[in-house]
């Protein structure tokens, strides 16, 4: 395989010049430039990637740690940081690990083998405590509140917005309330559960675990809603659904039989999804999209130097009226 002093020989110009026009350097003639690339095209010659990252210290690569990449919710996390990551000439390298912790340290070892530059943490199972453990080998972003820790944060107020959602229903009249949970173990999920708790009491409600429905991922699981509510002997007359797909369903799965929503079952979703949109679904945009982006301007500001201590950033959440209340 050919090296730059062979090409520097046949093109007629200095082994600085090769690497500079190598690195996309602005201070070279056009001629220069030219002969450098066609005598590369000649020779076909292929970087050696390893030994540019040993030379610049930089893969050039992040990791984007999340549970599945088949899911709404990610996808306009993964949207956001992939477009600064375009602009910035960084690749993204995905990482689904199904909230498996052994395969979430796997992505966490990544960093200590510096097979990437830093970690964007969409969602995950281990504790913030394990994930400082790493922080030495590289800068983390987490998009959830642990406070204050090593690694930086961008995020929304959950149980805020949760709180926000509730009195928008109370202000229509109801107080019998339920919602519906990914998974019960999530931090966003105890926060939501604790204004939910905290709200009832404030109004007198008593807190009815049977109205808090588990395991509501996607379209499917919303669907299967109405099996469950149509089980109960009292039955909520409003829902937040945490997450927009799974309320899709779930008005889908109702107007088959023949429920009306509104009137019958008020419905706020979560992520203002463009389905949600198309349904007339009310809904809390949690920023999404700007979460996204924003993982990623922290990590590569880490990444350059810019920024030096970790960073806590919280977004503005906003309720996204429509007719499904």
């Amino acid at each position: 395989m050919a090296n730059i002093k062979e090409i520097a020989k046949l093109a007629g110009v200095s082994v600085s010049t090769v690497s500079r026009v190598l690195n996309n350097h602005p201070y070279v003639s056009e001629d220069k430039r030219t002969r450098v690339l066609e005598t590369m095209k000649q020779l076909k010659y292929a970087r050696n990637m390893n030994a540019v990252h040993l030379i610049t210290g930089k893969t050039m690569n992040i990791a984007i740690m999340l549970p599945f990449i088949n899911h709404a919710y990610f996808s306009l996390l993964m949207e956001g940081a992939g477009q600064e990551a375009l602009a910035a000439s960084y690749r993204l390298i995905l990482c689904q690990t199904g909230y498996a912790p052994d395969k979430e340290l796997e992505v966490l070892e990544m960093l200590r083998n510096r097979e990437i530059d830093g970690i964007i943490i969409l969602s995950s199972s281990v504790t913030p405590k394990q994930i400082e453990a790493y922080c030495t080998y590289g800068p983390i972003v987490c998009c959830r509140d642990a406070g204050e820790r090593l690694f930086s944060s961008i995020y929304i107020n959950h149980a805020e917005a949760f709180r926000s959602a509730m009195h928008y229903l109370m202000e229509r009249g109801h107080r019998r309330i339920g919602f519906t949970v990914g998974r019960l173990d999530s931090p966003s999920t105890r926060a939501r559960q604790k204004a939910y708790g905290a709200v009832l009491q404030e109004i007198g409600e008593p807190y009815r675990e049977e109205w808090i429905l588990d395991g509501c991922i996607d379209l499917e699981d919303g669907a299967a809603i109405m099996d469950r509510l149509s089980g109960m002997k009292e039955r909520p007359s409003a829902l937040l659904v945490t997450g927009d797909h799974v309320a899709a369903g779930l008005i889908y799965e109702a107007e088959k039989r023949g429920l009306n929503v509104p009137q019958e079952l008020a419905v706020i979703g979560f992520d203002n999804q463009p389905i949600g949109k198309m349904l007339g679904l009310t809904t809390i945009d949690n920023r999404l999209f700007d979460m996204g982006s924003e993982a990623f301007r922290l990590v590569y500001a880490h990444i350059q130097g810019e920024l030096k201590e970790p960073v806590r950033k919280e977004l503005a959440f906003e309720l996204i009226e429509r007719s499904s209340v």
